[in-house]
C-alpha cells in the first residue's frame, strides 16, 4: 500500500464474484479504469487430493480425480488410469471395446466442458442467449452420461483395466440421434457469437498470448493453440485409441484481430466441439460394427484386484479440455497405496498468465481474458 502512486488504488476482485468462475481472488492495482498489476490469490478450494492419494489404494483414488476439473471428470479418470495401466503394464491388452467407449465418454464430456466454457464467457461479457443455449445442449450430454455411469457430473466411470459398467443397451442410437440434433444447433451457437459484431469488438485484440509467453508459462490446450501452435497429445502421444480416428487440431490465426487473442480462444474451442462430434461419430460406428457387444463381454474382466507397481517413478498426461494434465506417480512397490502422486492442473498454469497478459487493460476487458482462459477452481487449488 506504501509503494502506491498517485491516483493508484487496489480492487479486490473475488473470491465471491460471478466472473471469476469460483473462488478465484484477483488483486488489482488500478489507476482509474486501468489494470496496472495482478496478483492472483488461491487456496480457496483446497481438497489435499495429493495427500488423499498417499493414503489410498490406486483404485480409491479415481473418485478424487473425478473432483479435480469438475466439468471433465471423465477426461481426468482416462488420464489418471492410463498411468497405471501403463505402470502395470496393461495397456495393451485393454480390449478394443473398452477403448472406445472411453474416447466416446471422453469426447462427450470435452463437449460439455466447452460448452460451459463458451456459455458463460458470452454471459461474462454481456451475452445471456448463449449461456441458456449452452446449458440446454449440454443437459444432453449429461443425462447421457448419467445413463452410463449412474451420476449426473462425477462419475468414477472408468476403472483401471476396464470399465464400471458396459454402455446401457440402446445408449449408441440414442447417442446417435444427440448428434443429428446437435449439429445443426452447434451451427447456430457459432452464428449467434462467431461473427457477431458487438461480440467482436469484446474480444478481438483483447489479451493477446504470444505463443512464446505461452510456452514459457506452460500453457496448454486451447490456449496454446490458439496461440498458433498445433499441439494436441491426442495426436502428439497418440494413446488410447486416438491414432485410429481422424479430426483436426483447430489453431488460433488471428481471423477478427491478433493471433492468441481472446476471440482465437473461444473460436478454438467452438471448431474442437465441431471435431469432438466427428470422434463421437466414428465411436459409434466402430462401436455398432466392429466392437459390438456380446452376452461374455465384462469391462471388468482387467480390472486387477490389487494394483501393486513395481518401484519407479512415472508420468503420464492426457489432453483434457483445458490442456495437459499430468499425474507423476512415485511408487515403493511395497503395498497398493501410491507413496506420492503429483497433478500437474493445466488451470493453473494457464492462470498463471493472467498477470502478464492482463497488464495495462481496462478492467472490462480483464474479465474477458480471465473468461477466455477457461479455469476451474477444482484443479488450480487441488
Amino acid at each position: 500500500m506504501q509503494d502506491l502512486k498517485d491516483g493508484e488504488m487496489v480492487i479486490n476482485l473475488g473470491p465471491q464474484h460471478p466472473s471469476t468462475h469460483g473462488v478465484l481472488r484477483l488483486e488489482l492495482i488500478t489507476d482509474g479504469e486501468i489494470v496496472k498489476e495482478i496478483v492472483p490469490h488461491l487456496g480457496y478450494l483446497h481438497r489435499c487430493f495429493e495427500k488423499h492419494a498417499e493414503s489410498m489404494s490406486y483404485g480409491k483414488v479415481i473418485p478424487f480425480t473425478d473432483r479435480l476439473d469438475y466439468l471433465a471428470s471423465m477426461n481426468n479418470s482416462h488420464a489418471y488410469v492410463m498411468g497405471v495401466e501403463r505402470m502395470l503394464g496393461i495397456e495393451n491388452n485393454i480390449p478394443k471395446r473398452i477403448e472406445y467407449i472411453r474416447v466416446l465418454v471422453c469426447e462427450l464430456n470435452r463437449i460439455a466442458s466447452h460448452l460451459i466454457a463458451v456459455g458463460t464467457y458470452g454471459i461474462d461479457i454481456g451475452a445471456t442467449t448463449p449461456f441458456l443455449w449452452c446449458f440446454r445442449d449440454r443437459e444432453h450430454v449429461m443425462n447421457m452420461l448419467e445413463w452410463a455411469s449412474g451420476s449426473r457430473m462425477l462419475y468414477n466411470y472408468i476403472w483401471i483395466g476396464g470399465l464400471f459398467y458396459d454402455l446401457p443397451v440402446g445408449f449408441e442410437e440414442r447417442c446417435t440421434e444427440f448428434v443429428r440434433y446437435f449439429k445443426p444447433k452447434l451451427v447456430e451457437l457459432d452464428d449467434l457469437l462467431t461473427n457477431n459484431q458487438i461480440f467482436i469488438s469484446r474480444t478481438a485484440n483483447v489479451g493477446a498470448l504470444p505463443l512464446s509467453t505461452a510456452i514459457d508459462y506452460g500453457c496448454s490446450g486451447p490456449m496454446l493453440r490458439a496461440s498458433g501452435l498445433k499441439w494436441d497429445l491426442r495426436r502428439v502421444d497418440n494413446y488410447s485409441v486416438y491414432p485410429e480416428l481422424d479430426f483436426e487440431i483447430p489453431i488460433g490465426t488471428g481471423a477478427m484481430g491478433s493471433v492468441g487473442d481472446c476471440w482465437d480462444r473461444y473460436k478454438v474451442r467452438i471448431d474442437e466441439v465441431k471435431e469432438s462430434v466427428k470422434i463421437i461419430e466414428q465411436c459409434l460406428e466402430r462401436l455398432q460394427k466392429e466392437f459390438k457387444r456380446t452376452p461374455d463381454f465384462d469391462p471388468r474382466a482387467l480390472v486387477p484386484k490389487k494394483v501393486n507397481p513395481k518401484p519407479q517413478d512415472y508420468y503420464v498426461r492426457a489432453e483434457n479440455p483445458k490442456g495437459e494434465l499430468g499425474f507423476y506417480f512415485v511408487t515403493d512397490g511395497k503395498n497398493d497405496i501410491p507413496r506420492r502422486v503429483k497433478c500437474r492442473a493445466p488451470s493453473f498454469h494457464n492462470l498463471s498468465v493472467l498477470p502478464e497478459i492482463g497488464k495495462n487493460t481496462p478492467i472490462a476487458d480483464l474479465i474477458a481474458i480471465l473468461g477466455s482462459i477457461d479455469i476451474v477452481l477444482g484443479e488450480v487449488d487441488r
